[in-house]
């Protein structure tokens, strides 16, 4: 009895030694494939974390490398390009005494380039900020030491002055207070007279405001005109122009009384030929002369030296066909010897006594150009349509004056008129020549 209940136990005994191995072995199987799953799923997230980080660091690279990469543009008359905006461009003018470019941009700042860098490979720019805002237009003063800009958001007129610091950089301030608000449609233009005493602002309705220095109006204009597309003062500061959906330019004089006081706003002149709207016209530097683009076109060179008080109306010198659009900008040099036009991205140069098509170039900008004028010399033409500004030599200009020299020396009648004639002719033709040698950059 004994032994048989021995012999049971240890049966039982083996038999729950055989089953607690089997557990322990089909325990030690799960956790070994749960080890092998878990590590699989690892592995199968870090490839998927893997390919996440990688395609992120790629979008990051492609993102970086689309900031980075600009609007490529070469020429053989692109002098430089003026890099330091980070925001597109929307206005360009020089200072009266030649030193200085402002320009302003969507990136909040106004910067100020020294114009004697141009040719340089460095292009050093001193930066204006403008507060909780930004400049549409900028436009320097008559004696180069302040300049307006249009805010974009407060639709008003704020003057900055520039001040030399000890150490012969500019500083700027802005005033404390901008203009009161007075336009209803969005802005076109704001220029300062030459002369000081008034500044003006065009919209895009048909209204121009003739302001003093204080930010009060002085006159209101209305244009008449449907729609206004472009309004400047001319460069001897006594005129104000507009043009728009009508064919014709309209020319207002903005008189003062010998003691400085303001007395009207009175109708001088228009320009008529063109069969269609114009968009845009632009005052040689003496403003005996100007250049309208039409719809229709074409552009025309006109005389504007004239006794309009005694109803003598502009003398149509020129008809030209060239290639416009809507926002096409012309400018003419300050000799009114080359007359520049803007086409979408697209840029011509023409020959403003003969007509003659001499320079194109085509793709300048990544976007239209907006802006088109020359330095007060007649050296540089520059233009803006995106981040960079491009600066090119006018070498259209030089070909013309040397043409005018030489024809002015067959007449020449005393030597030492043939032997200036001569010198400046050879001077001409030698800064001509370093233009189109300068390798293209």
């Amino acid at each position: 009895m004994e032994v048989s209940a021995l012999v049971a136990l240890t049966l039982i005994l083996g038999a729950l030694v055989i089953l607690v191995a089997l557990a322990l072995s089909q325990r030690k199987e799960e956790i070994r494939e749960e080890t092998e799953q878990a590590a699989e799923f690892a592995a199968e997230g870090s490839v998927v974390k893997g390919a996440a980080s990688k395609k992120q660091k790629q979008e990051k690279q492609r993102s970086r490398k689309d900031k980075a990469s600009q609007h490529s543009f070469s020429h053989q008359l692109l002098a430089s390009s003026l890099k330091g905006h980070s925001g597109n461009v929307t206005c360009l003018d020089f200072s009266s005494n030649g030193k200085y470019l402002a320009s302003c941009s969507d990136d909040r700042t106004v910067r100020i380039w020294s114009t004697k860098d141009f040719l340089d490979r460095e292009h050093k720019c001193l930066r204006a900020n403008v507060e909780l805002d930004h400049a549409t237009l900028v436009r320097f003063s008559p004696d180069s030491r302040a300049f307006i800009t249009w805010l974009a958001n407060g639709d008003a007129i704020r003057i900055f002055k520039m001040t030399k610091k000890d150490d012969g950089s500019l500083s700027f301030k802005a005033a404390a207070d901008d203009f009161p608000q007075k336009h209803k449609a969005p802005i076109l233009n704001i220029g300062i007279a030459e002369t000081g005493k008034f500044i003006m602002s065009a919209s895009t309705d048909t209204s121009i405001h003739v302001w003093d220095l204080k930010g009060e109006v002085l006159a209101s204009i209305n244009t008449n005109q449907i729609t206004n597309s472009y309004a400047a003062i001319s460069p001897c500061g006594r005129f104000v122009a507009s043009c728009g959906f009508t064919p014709d330019v309209k020319v207002w004089e903005v008189c003062f009384g010998k003691g400085g006081e303001f007395k009207e706003v009175a109708r001088a002149f228009d320009l008529k030929g063109h069969s269609a709207g114009v968009h845009a016209f632009a005052f040689s530097n003496d403003s005996h002369r100007m250049v309208t683009v039409s719809k229709d076109g074409t552009w025309k060179l006109w005389n504007t030296d004239v006794e309009y008080k005694k109803q003598q109306d502009p003398y149509l010198l020129k008809t030209v066909p060239c290639a416009s659009s809507e926002g096409s900008r012309v400018a003419l040099s300050p000799d009114g010897r080359v007359v520049a036009i803007s086409d979408g991205s697209n840029l011509a140069m023409y020959n403003a006594a003969t007509g003659e098509l001499e320079e194109e170039m085509n793709g300048v900008h990544s976007e239209e150009i907006n802006d088109l004028r020359f330095d007060i010399n007649g050296r540089f033409l520059v233009c803006s349509g995106d981040k960079a500004i491009r600066v090119f030599h006018n070498a259209p200009g030089y070909r013309a004056a040397i043409r005018d020299m030489q024809d002015m020396l067959k007449k020449a009648q005393n030597e030492a008129m043939k032997q200036r004639l001569q010198q400046q002719i050879k001077e001409a033709q030698s800064a001509l020549d370093t233009v189109l040698a300068a390798p293209v950059d």
